[in-house]
């Protein structure tokens, strides 16, 4: 009860106000790195249909789609991803000393961790909807990668 008070004045004077600006402020890079996750995607995506396309082969299209799983493991692939983050680390150097925030390292580190998470749940979804689809006409399957897709990314 003692603390209460004074605790609540102090984060409704020096801390509320600047929420808003700080949240702002940290989403850049943060949307920035999932926007990039997201063009990821697209882009292996659409490099499997591209292959499909050219040579209308089933195996290959499997070989294609199971690297496609790997994705998220790929650190050289993801990691232009994981860059878009890195600002957070100039970011949140401010709000240190204005704010005693500490453990800038684990903000950024969670973050990428995310934006893994991320691609994950893209890939596994995207094999889950394609898979019934594998056996289907080879005229119709880059049709049914594209749609799948874009349900991935919707």
């Amino acid at each position: 009860a003692a603390v209460s008070e004074p605790a609540q004045k102090c984060c409704t004077e020096n801390i509320q106000p600047f929420l808003t600006s700080i949240l702002e402020e940290l989403m850049g890079p943060v949307s920035s790195g999932f926007t990039e996750v997201r063009s990821l995607f697209d882009k292996e995506v659409n490099e499997i249909i591209l292959s499909f396309q050219k040579t209308n082969d089933i195996t290959k299209l499997k070989e294609n789609v199971d690297h496609l799983m790997n994705l998220p493991f790929n650190s050289v692939k993801m990691e232009p991803c994981y860059l878009k983050v890195n600002l957070l680390q100039e970011l949140l150097q401010d709000l240190k000393s204005r704010f005693k925030v500490y453990h800038i390292d684990f903000v950024v580190q969670r973050t990428q961790n995310f934006m893994q998470e991320l691609m994950e749940n893209a890939v596994y979804t995207f094999e889950q909807l394609f898979s019934p689809s594998r056996q289907a006409d080879s005229a119709k399957v880059a049709t049914t990668i594209e749609k799948v897709k874009l349900r991935v990314l919707k």
